[in-house]
C-alpha cells in the first residue's frame, strides 16, 4: 500500500523554487481563506434523488477548483517526494454524506497537472461499513481508475500506536478519557507526520452540519485516521477533545471544503428529509490553515467559533497559527465579509443559525428513553437516534421496542419495560443491563455496549425493526460485492462491518 519515493530530479527543484517565488503573483498569508461560488445552476427540483452532477456544474468546478489551488500556491506546494495524498470525507455511502466524486476528480486532475507523481486518495469510513465498499458504491474507485490516482484504504494494514493527549485517564479526572491511546494507518504514521515535509497532504471535507459536533468540515475530517475500535469510547462529552487531539498529530497543508451542497440537521440526512435537510449552497472554500478554513465555513451555517467546541478548543491548544479569533482571518474570493456568508439569505428563518441537531421524526412506536444524567448528545444518544431515523424513514423499520441510554433511571420506568429493548451505552449497560437480562431473558434484550458502537446499533435495529442490512446501502453486484469481502478479509481490515444476516440473527 505504501509506494516508495521518488528521486526528485534537481532541474524540477529550481522550477519549483522558481514557481514558489512567482505564486501567481499573489501573496496568500496562511490564515486566508478563499470562497468561491459555483454559478451554474444545480439543477435539482428535489434532493431526494440522489444524482450525478451537470456538465455545467462539473465543468466550472473544474475552474474553481483550479483558482483557488492556484492562488494558494500550486505547483509550488508540491513537495520533494512530488507525492500527493487526498482525503476526502468518504464517511459512507448515504447520499450527500460524502465529498462529489466530481469535485475529488477536479482535484486529482489539477494536482497531476501540476507535477504530482502520484495521488493517493486515503480515507477510512465510518462504521458499520469498509472503505473498500464504500469507494465503490459511490464512485470513487471509478474516479481513481480514470485518472490514475491511487484508492488506499486505511481500514487495511497495519497501524501504529498513538496518544489521546486531550485529558488526563479517567482513573486521574472522572470527566477523564476511558482511552488514552488510539491507533493511526501506518500509511499516515509515516507519509503524513514522520515524512510530513517530503508529501503534500490535501483534505477535501464536505460542508456539513453534525448531529454530535455541530460542524464537520475539516478539523473533524481528520477523525477518519483512528481505526474504528478506538473511535467507540469516549465518543461522548470528550468527542471534541479527541478531535482536536488527533489534529494534533497530523495536520493538512491545504483544505478544500465541498460545499456544492451542505446538510443541516445533522450529517447523515435520511433521503425521507432531503428536501429539508439539504441545502444548495454551491460554494468551494479553500485554505492552507484548516482552522481558519473551518473557522470561515462554520459561518456558513450561522456559527462562530464559541459554538463549535473542537474549533473553541483547537485554539486553546494553540493550533491555529496565531488565530486567536475570526478577525484574525482574511476572507477572500466571490466574498469577503462575514456578512456576506448568509449565502441563501435564509439564516433568519432559522434564529440566525442553521439546526446541526436531528429533526424530531423518529417511529411512535419505538419508545425512548433517556437518563437523568449521561445521556451525551455527542454519543448514545444521537447516533443512536440518527441510525434510528434512518431506518425508520427510508427503510420502514418496524417499531415496538424500546430503546434506553444514559444513566439515571426512575425504578418504575425500568421495571414497566415488557417487550423487547436496546440497551445503549456504558452507563445504560451498567445500570440497567444485568435487571433486565435477569427479568426479560436474553433474547429480548439487545446491547450496544460503548459510547458509539455503530455496528452494534446497526445490527441490533436491523433485526429489531426487520430491515435488511444490504437495504442501508446503495446495490452492488453480489459478485462484486464477494470480491470486495475477499480483499478485504486478505488485507487485515480494521473495519467493524455490519453483519449481513443481522436481520434474520440477534448478534448482540
Amino acid at each position: 500500500m505504501i509506494c516508495g519515493r521518488a528521486n526528485p530530479e534537481s532541474a524540477w527543484h529550481r522550477d519549483r523554487e522558481e514557481k514558489r517565488m512567482k505564486s501567481n503573483g499573489k501573496t496568500i498569508s496562511k490564515n486566508t481563506v478563499i470562497i468561491k461560488r459555483l454559478d451554474a445552476d444545480h439543477g435539482r427540483e428535489t434532493f431526494k434523488n440522489y444524482l450525478p452532477l451537470n456538465r455545467e456544474m462539473v465543468k466550472e468546478i473544474g475552474k474553481k477548483v483550479k483558482m483557488i489551488f492556484d492562488d494558494l500556491g500550486g505547483s509550488s506546494l508540491i513537495k520533494s517526494s512530488r507525492d500527493v495524498y487526498i482525503k476526502p470525507n468518504a464517511v459512507g455511502s448515504n447520499a450527500y454524506v460524502y465529498t462529489r466524486p466530481e469535485v475529488l476528480e477536479a482535484a486529482i486532475q489539477y494536482w497531476f497537472a501540476a507535477g504530482a507523481k502520484n495521488i493517493y486518495v486515503i480515507e477510512n469510513c465510518t462504521q458499520a461499513n469498509c472503505t473498500r465498499f464504500v469507494f465503490e458504491t459511490i464512485g470513487y474507485n471509478a474516479v481513481c481508475k480514470k485518472t490514475g490516482a491511487i484508492p488506499v484504504y486505511l481500514d487495511e494494514g497495519d497501524a501504529v500506536e498513538y496518544d489521546f493527549s486531550g485529558k488526563k485517564s479517567v482513573g486521574s479526572d472522572p470527566k477523564g478519557y476511558v482511552l488514552t491511546k488510539f491507533k493511526m494507518p501506518r500509511i499516515i504514521h509515516e507519509k503524513l507526520i514522520r515524512e510530513k515535509d517530503a508529501n503534500l497532504y490535501v483534505n477535501i471535507p464536505k460542508l456539513k452540519t453534525h448531529s454530535m459536533g455541530v460542524v464537520t468540515l475539516g478539523i473533524k475530517n481528520q477523525w477518519g485516521f483512528p481505526i474504528h475500535c478506538d473511535r467507540s469510547p469516549d465518543h461522548n462529552y470528550n468527542l471534541p477533545h479527541k478531535i482536536v487531539d488527533v489534529l494534533s498529530h497530523v495536520r493538512p497543508d491545504v483544505t478544500l471544503i465541498e460545499g456544492v451542497e451542505g446538510t443541516i440537521f445533522g450529517h447523515y440526512p435520511p433521503l425521507a428529509l432531503a428536501d429539508r435537510c439539504v441545502r444548495p449552497f454551491r460554494v468551494l472554500i479553500g485554505g492552507k490553515n484548516v482552522v481558519a478554513v473551518d473557522i470561515v465555513g462554520a459561518r456558513i451555517f450561522g456559527k462562530k467559533i464559541q459554538d463549535v467546541p473542537h474549533l473553541k478548543i483547537a485554539l486553546e491548544r494553540n493550533l491555529g497559527d496565531g488565530i486567536q479569533s475570526e478577525q484574525d482571518i482574511t476572507i477572500t474570493g466571490d466574498y469577503s465579509t462575514y456578512d456576506d456568508l448568509d449565502i441563501l439569505d435564509e439564516l433568519s428563518q432559522y434564529g440566525g443559525q442553521y439546526p446541526d441537531d436531528l429533526i424530531p421524526e423518529f417511529p411512535k412506536d419505538v419508545t425512548i428513553i433517556k437518563g437523568k444524567e449521561m445521556a451525551c448528545r455527542e454519543g448514545c444518544v444521537n447516533n443512536s437516534l440518527s441510525v434510528l431515523q434512518g431506518i425508520y424513514l427510508d427503510q420502514h423499520g418496524k417499531g415496538g421496542w424500546t430503546m434506553i441510554m444514559g444513566k439515571g433511571f426512575e425504578k418504575d420506568v425500568i421495571d414497566n419495560i415488557t417487550g423487547p429493548v436496546l440497551v445503549v451505552g456504558p452507563c445504560a449497560v451498567k445500570e440497567t443491563g444485568s435487571n433486565l437480562v435477569d427479568r426479560l431473558g436474553g433474547k429480548k434484550v439487545y446491547f450496544s455496549r460503548e459510547c458509539n458502537d455503530l455496528t452494534a446499533l446497526v445490527e441490533s435495529m436491523c433485526h429489531l425493526m426487520k430491515v435488511s442490512p444490504f437495504k442501508l446501502a446503495p446495490p452492488i453486484n453480489l459478485i462484486k460485492a464477494g470480491y470486495l469481502l475477499l480483499q478485504m478479509k486478505l488485507n487485515r481490515s480494521s473495519a467493524r462491518m455490519t453483519n449481513p444476516l443481522a436481520n434474520f440473527v440477534k448478534l448482540r
